[in-house]
C-alpha cells in the first residue's frame, strides 16, 4: 500500500492506495492540530463493502501527535497495521524553489533542501518537514518521497518567471515565479489528453484549477509556459479570501494614511480580501445562493472573479498562440456551472463556447461541455492530487535505480 500524506500548518490529510491498482482504500483528515479541541476521522469501506467512518474528538497538540493519531485510526479500520508495512509514503509538499523540479526520494540532504526553502513557505514546509521525520522514525526501512507543488512549473521560460525587478533580488533572494497547484495542473493535463485520445504533447491547453485557493496554467506539449500564481500563492486570480494581482503601490498608500504594519497588510491581503472582502463570504456555493435572493454585493463578487478569470483565459490564449482545450477543475471549477458560464461568455470570437445544457448538467465525471460549433474544447476534469502523488510515489520507488 502507498499512504499520501498532505501536512498544512494546522491539520494533515491522508489517503491510502491499493499498489496493484492505485484504488482508494481509505481517507481522513486531522484539523485544528495545536488547538484546545482537535477533530480526527477516517472514511473507509469495509471487507463487506459497506462504506464506514471512524471519527475521535480530541487534544493534538503538534504533528508528531497527529501522526500517532493517524496510525492509531488506520489500526483500527484493520487496513494497516504499522506504517512500517507500506510499500511507500508520498509527502506533498508546498514549496520546492529551483532546488526540486521533479519527485525525489526523501533522505538527509532532500529535508535539508526544503528547510532551506522554508522562508519561501513558512506555514508549510516545516509542518511537511515535521511529517517526514516522523514518518522515518516509525518506518525506517519504508521509502518516502517528497511530490513538489512548484515542480510542474518549473518548465516556465526565464521571461515569464522574472519580474521586473533589479536582477541581483533573484541571484540573491531567489525572487521569481514559482506557482503552486503544480500537481493538479500537471495530473487534469494528462487527463485532458486521455479523455480526447490525444498525446499531451500534442496539445496546447488552459488549466483553471478553482477553489478556495484558484491558479490557472499555460501548458504546451506537456510542459508548463505560464501561471498564475507568482513567488507566492497570492499573485493572480481572486481566490476565496486572498486579492490576486492588485497594484502593489497600494501597499504603501494604506501603509502610509492607515498606519497598517506589514503583519497587518499580510492578513489583509491573505486572509480578508478576495470573495469575502468583497461579500464577506468565501464559499462560492453561499455567494450562489445570496445572488439568487437578490444580494447586489455576492453578485458583484462573483462579476469580479469570473471577469478576472476572463481575462487570464484571454492572456493564456496570447501565450500559447491558441488553445486546443479549456479545463476546469478544482471545486469551484467542477461544481460552478455559473462560474463556468460568466468567464466563457463573449468569448465566441475567440471560438469558445459553452453549452448551456451540457454545462448545467451534474456529474462527477470528465465531461466536455462545449457547443459543438466550439472551435476550443472546454472540460470539466475532476482533479485527484492524492492519485497523481501517489503515482509519482510508485513510479519513482519502482524504478529501477532506486531499488
Amino acid at each position: 500500500m502507498i499512504l499520501v500524506l498532505n501536512s498544512g500548518s494546522s491539520s494533515l490529510k491522508f489517503q491510502l492506495f491499493d499498489t496493484s491498482n492505485l484504488h482508494p482504500l481509505a481517507s481522513g483528515i486531522i484539523e485544528q492540530i495545536g488547538e484546545e479541541s482537535s477533530q480526527a476521522s477516517l472514511k473507509f469501506t469495509d471487507s463487506q463493502g459497506n462504506p464506514q467512518q471512524i471519527s475521535q474528538e480530541l487534544s493534538i497538540p503538534e504533528h508528531k501527535t497527529a501522526i500517532a493519531t493517524m496510525s492509531s485510526l488506520l489500526k483500527e479500520s484493520n487496513l494497516l497495521l504499522h506504517l512500517n508495512k507500506l510499500k511507500g509514503i508520498g509527502h506533498r509538499v508546498v514549496h520546492g524553489g529551483e532546488t526540486f523540479h521533479q519527485p525525489v526520494l526523501i533522505d538527509k540532504t532532500v529535508m535539508a533542501g526544503i528547510h532551506d526553502l522554508i522562508p519561501l513557505a513558512p506555514l508549510h514546509n516545516p509542518a511537511h518537514l515535521m511529517s517526514m521525520e516522523v514518518t522515518m522514525e516509525q518506518a525506517p526501512h519504508t521509502p518516502q518521497v517528497a511530490v513538489f507543488d512548484t515542480a510542474f512549473h518549473q518548465t516556465i521560460p526565464i521571461h515569464s518567471y522574472l519580474y521586473a525587478l533589479p536582477f541581483e533580488l533573484y541571484e540573491k533572494e531567489k525572487v521569481r515565479r514559482y506557482g503552486f497547484h503544480g500537481t493538479s495542473h500537471g495530473y487534469v493535463a494528462k487527463e485532458a489528453a486521455r479523455f480526447l485520445g490525444r498525446p499531451v504533447t500534442s496539445l496546447k491547453i488552459i488549466t483553471l484549477h478553482l477553489g478556495n485557493g484558484a491558479s490557472a496554467a499555460a501548458i504546451a506539449h506537456g510542459s508548463c509556459q505560464d501561471t498564475s500564481m507568482g513567488m507566492t500563492p497570492l499573485e493572480g486570480l481572486v481566490m476565496g479570501t486572498r486579492s490576486g494581482d492588485l497594484d502593489p503601490a497600494i501597499l504603501f498608500y494604506l501603509a502610509r494614511e492607515t498606519g497598517m504594519s506589514l503583519n497587518d497588510l499580510d492578513e489583509l491581503l491573505n486572509k480578508k480580501s478576495g470573495l469575502k472582502g468583497i461579500c464577506g463570504d468565501n464559499d462560492m456555493r453561499s455567494i450562489t445562493e445570496r445572488i439568487k435572493g437578490g444580494d447586489k454585493q455576492a453578485e458583484l463578487a462573483l462579476e469580479i472573479f469570473c471577469y478576472r478569470l476572463k481575462k487570464y483565459i484571454g492572456s493564456y490564449l496570447a501565450v500559447l498562440g491558441g488553445a486546443d482545450c479549456i479545463v476546469f477543475t478544482g471545486g469551484i471549477g467542477e461544481h460552478s456551472a455559473l462560474v463556468r458560464q460568466k468567464s466563457c461568455a463573449g468569448l465566441q470570437e475567440l471560438g469558445i463556447i459553452v453549452d448551456p445544457e451540457k454545462n448545467e448538467t451534474h456529474s462527477s465525471k470528465a465531461r466536455a461541455i462545449h457547443q459543438q460549433q466550439s472551435k476550443i474544447q472546454i472540460l470539466i476534469i475532476p482533479t485527484n492530487e492524492e492519485l497523481e502523488i501517489a503515482a509519482q510515489t510508485l513510479e519513482l520507488i519502482s524504478s529501477p535505480t532506486t531499488s
